[in-house]
């Protein structure tokens, strides 16, 4: 009977047991087949919006300002050369590397023992010739008295032939007194003739003289050249450079001993491209006298200048392009020739134009604007001029709109932003919320965040750390707390 009784309780049991498994797999089947025919249910897709910086375009009227790099020079710049050979026996005090001096001061003297010889044997020659001019104009009034008292003298033979040839005819005169009227005749005449040829001996010797008179002026003007060419004088006040010359020194003629250079006659050169040329001519076609600022950073520190664009190049140069631009400068105060300055010329006013960032314009010259519900708008502009880090552009449409200051790969057409106006303030988020947490539950968190496997290290050790700090977030707390199911 005992063992009827637990082969019939064993036998109770499993089936029981079967029962039991067939009851859990048909609800298993049911859970399944009703999970599966549920619809998958989709979390809800938040827009992502972007925080971008925005400027207002306003339409006004702005000067551009076209930026270059260009050398500065003098404008009177003059070679100090010897025009006589000797040595240097005079040196004036200023003469020596950034000397100053004024118009007409002696700088040198070569030796000019020589040239005074020459100048004064030329003017012992003028005072000879001088001498030959009077001695021949005296030659002169002499043979043309000679020439006069000739003519009186053969006027009377001539009268005295008549009065015989008319008594001759009322036959009181004879054949023989005539004739030696008209021998005297002759005889006068003859001498009319000599003193014509001494006059004209006369006037050739005054030619001669005046020549004479002439070469030995000539002669004297070219030893005062060259004695004046042994002094080297300031045609301009200005500064000495390149000086090379020293007492005592031999020099040639046409040595160059230095250069003198008007420091208060400055301008600068500078090359710009021929597009920003055709933007400084007017309507004429000429340059325009446009105000140049020319400026020399030294050590932190400007040396500025102002001045006006006074001439262009006549040629673009071999191997050079664009167009080489001269500017007069008024107060080139702490400036020399030879500086490399950066020269800023202001163009003419452009109209109807916007100013914003250069970074606000993509490549294909187009910027994005702030349309309904803060979703950006696309237009397209015409870029006129760049400006260090800001851009000049005129665009239809863009009076009054606010450009996002700053493009991005993330921004495009229809993306909703928030704008961030300049002045605006800039909200700071709260602080998050801390808690002090027990012992023990502190425990449970950390044994919690060791025995996770499924998170990363990184993450595991920054959680960590967080909850051995006297005071937790918050949102940390609750967010584990939530997943250990507490």
């Amino acid at each position: 009977m005992r063992f009827l009784r637990q082969s019939l309780t064993g036998l109770f049991l499993l089936s029981l047991t079967a029962a039991l498994l067939l009851l859990a797999g048909n609800l298993i089947r049911g859970a399944v087949q009703e999970r599966m025919a549920q619809e998958p249910r989709v979390p809800p897709q938040r827009e992502r919006v972007f925080t971008v910086n925005v400027v207002p375009a306003e339409v006004q009227s702005i000067a551009p300002i076209l930026t270059a790099f260009g050398e500065v020079q003098s404008r009177r710049t003059l070679e100090l050369r010897a025009s006589a050979s000797g040595s240097i026996v005079e040196l004036a005090p200023e003469f020596e590397e950034g000397g100053r001096v004024s118009a007409g001061d002696l700088l040198l003297r070569i030796d000019d023992a020589d040239a005074r010889d020459a100048l004064t044997r030329a003017q012992t020659q003028l005072r000879e010739a001088e001498a030959e001019v009077r001695d021949a104009d005296r030659s002169l009034a002499l043979a043309q008295d000679d020439v006069a008292a000739a003519r009186t003298q053969a006027e009377i033979r001539e009268r005295a032939l008549t009065r015989q040839t008319d008594l001759e005819t009322r036959g009181v005169g004879t054949a023989a007194a005539i004739e030696a009227a008209e021998l005297n005749l002759a005889s006068a005449q003859q001498a009319i003739l000599s003193r014509r040829q001494a006059l004209a001996q006369s006037e050739a010797r005054v030619d001669q003289a005046a020549t004479s008179l002439e070469r030995a002026e000539l002669a004297v003007s070219e030893a005062e050249r060259m004695l004046a060419d042994r002094v080297i004088t300031a045609d301009f006040g200005g500064t000495l450079a390149n000086v090379s010359a020293v007492t005592g020194g031999l020099v040639t003629a046409n040595e160059r001993v230095a250069q003198l250079i008007d420091p208060d006659a400055l301008e600068v050169a500078f090359r710009i491209s021929t597009a920003q040329y055709t933007r400084l001519l007017d309507d004429t076609g000429g340059l325009r006298a446009s105000e140049v600022s020319v400026a020399l950073n030294v050590s932190g520190l400007d040396l500025t200048a102002k001045g006006t664009i006074s001439r262009d190049s006549a040629a673009v140069g071999e191997g050079q392009t664009g167009r080489l631009i001269f500017a007069t400068l008024a107060t080139p105060r702490g400036l020399k020739p030879g500086d490399f300055v950066k020269v800023s010329v202001q163009e003419p006013e452009l109209r109807g134009v916007v100013k914003v960032p250069s970074s606000a314009v993509s490549p294909q010259n187009e910027v994005l604007v702030l349309g309904p519900e803060d979703r950006l708008e696309a237009l397209p502009v015409t870029l006129l001029r760049r400006q260090d880090d800001q851009v000049i552009l005129r665009g239809r449409g863009l009076d009054g709109r606010e450009v996002v200051a700053r493009l991005s790969p993330v921004l495009g057409v229809g993306i909703r932003v928030k704008p961030i106006r300049e002045g605006a303030k800039i909200e700071v988020p709260d602080a998050p919320e801390m808690v002090e947490l027990s012992d023990e539950r502190r425990a449970k968190l950390v044994a919690f965040i060791e025995a996770n496997n499924r998170m990363p290290a990184e993450a595991k050790q920054r959680v960590l750390g967080q909850l051995q700090n006297a005071e937790v977030p918050v949102r940390l707390v609750n967010r584990l707390e939530q997943r250990m199911g507490g």
